[in-house]
């Protein structure tokens, strides 16, 4: 009886949130004494997947189907689904992204499975199988028990730190009989940005409002980003206006982050942005109003004109890296 937990790729290379996922499914079956098994869909490296085991796997299934590069949620959940009735799984995991967004639940209901969709901690096996979840934009947390046979777990990506081990990993393949209703819908292109870290694995980042006035002032956000080595972000009325591209939206409507740091400039703070970066680590707020609802849930809060402020936070950590060297 092994845990199963989907082991995510972009073009065959892993990223932290698939190595979190590996690592907190393996701290689930170390609690239950059993091993991990992490299922791969499409086509991935022998070298890629081995690093799997340094994160927790002892077995990787692999479904070698080039179709499964793309994301077809009932193709992936038939997948995850055969590999855990192949290994007698009794608890699958997954990352709380879209995908697991759109395969979990799946998943769940095909297998009569009880589902957490978000966790934010190891279940707590003394009183069942209790996992801890944000609930109501993250004000607070609900604290489920999971008593069906199979269980589902979604894990809030950047939630724990990664850590990197040594081991390594069987690989097997997995025939899956797919047909053609498995992907009646049609990946036909995928845009992916890059050269920047994906927001949801960003550890440091680096946001921007309507305070900012426009686009043009968004230089000294790029330097101040580009100091600390983080991502950028927006809220959602400058996505809106076009003033920052949609993939940089945090918040209700767009992506929940989960960094150590997230430093907003000229954002008021609304419960819509808040419900996507609450779960940040550390928070620093940058705004000219003292009135704005972001201070009080910030960390720190600076109040002044960001094209004051800004400049001179950056100057200060350039200065402070070169009097690390």
């Amino acid at each position: 009886m092994s845990v199963i937990v989907l082991a995510e790729h972009q073009q065959g290379s892993f990223k932290k949130k698939s190595f979190e996922a590996v690592q907190y499914a393996a701290g689930i079956a170390q609690s239950l004494g059993t091993t991990t098994t992490a299922i791969v869909l499409g086509n991935a490296s022998d070298s890629e997947m081995q690093q799997l085991g340094q994160y927790g796997a002892n077995k990787v299934l692999q479904v070698a189907d080039a179709r499964l590069d793309n994301l077809s949620a009932t193709a992936y959940a038939k997948a995850i689904i055969a590999a855990a009735e192949k290994e007698g799984a009794k608890v699958i995991v997954g990352s709380h992204d879209v995908t697991g967004k759109a395969v979990a639940p799946r998943v769940a209901a095909k297998m009569k499975a009880g589902m957490v969709a978000g966790a934010v901690s190891q279940p707590d096996l003394s009183k069942g199988f209790v996992v801890k979840k944000n609930v109501f934009s993250g004000k607070a947390f609900a604290f489920v028990n999971i008593t069906s046979d199979v269980k589902v777990v979604t894990l809030m990506p950047n939630t724990f730190p990664v850590k990197k081990g040594e081991g390594s990993v069987s690989i097997e393949k997995l025939d899956v009989a797919f047909d053609d209703k498995d992907f009646a819908v049609q990946v036909k292109e995928v845009s992916k940005v890059t050269g920047t870290v994906p927001l949801s694995e960003a550890e440091l980042v680096v946001s921007g409002g309507r305070g900012m006035k426009g686009p043009e002032n968004w230089g000294i956000l790029e330097d101040l980003a580009g100091s600390l080595g983080a991502a950028l972000a927006c809220s959602r009325p400058v996505a809106d206006s076009h003033w920052r591209p949609h993939h940089e939206h945090v918040g209700q409507t767009g992506g929940t982050i989960r960094p150590n740091l997230y430093i907003a400039v000229g954002i008021s703070g609304a419960i819509q942005h808040l419900a996507g970066v609450n779960g940040s680590k550390t928070i620093v707020v940058i705004n000219k109003d003292p009135e704005a609802p972001f201070f009080k849930a910030a960390d720190y809060g600076v109040v002044g004109d960001a094209a004051e402020v800004v400049p001179r936070l950056t100057a200060a950590i350039k200065k402070f890296k070169e009097g690390q060297h």
